[in-house]
């Protein structure tokens, strides 16, 4: 369990569940103070929302130990952290009404466009509440980023409640991808459609068929580690033997893939198929005329995001390429800075588990964090206990998911 990788070193955990305004049930797992810290005199904080990736988890935040991991980094370096999970992995897999297994259809019926209208927001307004605080700062990596521009672009309003935005191997252009499973589901003329009905299920998990059709001749070309090319997530975001942590590799596999709906996949590899576009998704004519209005999904607007933010990119990255984060600074209007790590070899997961990461880029995006951060007095830190208990936004009616 999550809150085991926390505890066994030495930092305090918690677990809250949110219930988002359509019923899906989301935990999150918060550190609200560093094992370094006087319990007797702990202080009010900032807090960080932490989003992770596609087919990742608040997992991947805590497995490589105090000295590389995010989530500790970024408590010793003075935050409340709290560690998101999407609707549909590994630790959000439960609904109020609906069962992913018995009605798969109606529970993965989502992308990450739902993650950004739905779950951020709700999200943002429970941690909000819980801290007392009227904003907080977000850091996201890969799919992370692509739903907090969703959220800036459909509820402008929850701007105000978030003071920095990092992003790390962030995503929305996506002319330049190289992961083979992507560039498969690019050359399908219907993903969601072929994933559904060839492989027959519509959340998007390991299946033989993903690996001969997508990766197959890629793995056997490039002889990756025992185990790496049987799993989803190197197979969709690249491996680099260079700089990640050989040690957790066997906690990585059991950990990953943590669950995505085959929608969230689709929805990618449409953003491929036009030429710097960033959108919603897009179903039929007919179909975007009932939701949308008109024959073509809307894209998102990017030209109204005020809050800061800081982008990380790499060279080597699969699916974050150096041409497509390039587009999308240029159409942010508020970078406060770019960054390309300086060896050609970084790679989209290294964000997350290479042996030198904190000095590569998290210290870096502590620096730009603190730039925007709030000053405190010395208020003593809200009371706190461990939460396991179903929190349901004001928005939701049972009746309106049955």
């Amino acid at each position: 369990m999550q809150d085991d990788y926390i505890r066994q070193e030495g930092y305090p955990a918690e677990r809250h569940t949110v219930i988002t305004a359509d019923g899906y049930n989301l935990t999150l797992h918060r550190i609200p103070y560093s094992r370094n810290e006087d319990q007797t005199t702990l202080t009010r904080k900032p807090a960080v929302l932490v989003q992770h990736g596609i087919l990742c988890s608040s997992t991947d935040w805590v497995i490589a130990g105090p000295n590389s991991s995010l989530a500790f980094i970024l408590s010793d370096a003075g935050y409340d952290v709290w560690l998101a999970n999407s609707r549909g992995n590994t630790y959000s897999r439960n609904h109020v009404t609906l069962d992913p297994a018995r009605e798969p259809e109606k529970f993965w019926d989502f992308s990450w466009h739902e993650m950004g209208t739905i779950d951020l927001p709700n999200t943002i307004d429970y941690i909000l509440d819980k801290t007392g605080e009227p904003d907080l700062n977000y850091v996201g990596h890969s799919m992370g980023t692509a739903i907090f521009y969703v959220l800036c672009s459909e509820r402008p309003e929850y701007q105000d409640k978030v003071r920095s935005m990092a992003a790390m191997a962030p995503i929305a252009y996506l002319n330049h991808v190289k992961s083979p499973i992507m560039t498969f589901l690019s050359s399908v003329a219907d993903p969601l459609a072929w994933l559904c009905n060839s492989l027959g299920y519509y959340e998007f998990r390991p299946n033989g068929k993903i690996l001969l059709f997508a990766g197959k001749a890629f793995c056997e070309a490039n002889s990756l580690a025992e185990g790496v090319c049987d799993n989803l997530l190197f197979l969709y975001a690249g491996y680099d033997s260079k700089r990640l942590i050989k040690s957790i590799l066997p906690i990585i596999l059991a950990h990953t893939p943590a669950g995505a709906s085959a929608r969230q996949l689709t929805h990618f590899a449409q953003l491929m198929k036009r030429d710097q576009w960033f959108g919603q998704y897009n179903y039929n004519k007919q179909k975007n005329m009932e939701k949308y209005g008109q024959p073509e999904p809307p894209a998102y607007d990017l030209t109204g995001i005020t809050v800061p933010v800081a982008l990380y990119h790499a060279q080597n990255d699969w699916l974050s390429s150096v041409e497509d984060v390039k587009v999308l600074a240029g159409r942010l209007p508020n970078v406060a800075e770019r960054k390309i790590v300086p060896f050609p070899e970084f790679n989209h997961l290294d964000f997350l588990w290479a042996n030198d990461v904190k000095n590569i880029v998290y210290d870096d995006m502590i620096g730009f964090m603190k730039r925007y951060d709030r000053k405190y007095a010395d208020v003593a830190l809200r009371p706190s206990a461990e939460v396991d208990a179903n929190v349901v936004h004001s928005d939701f009616i049972v009746s309106d998911v049955a």
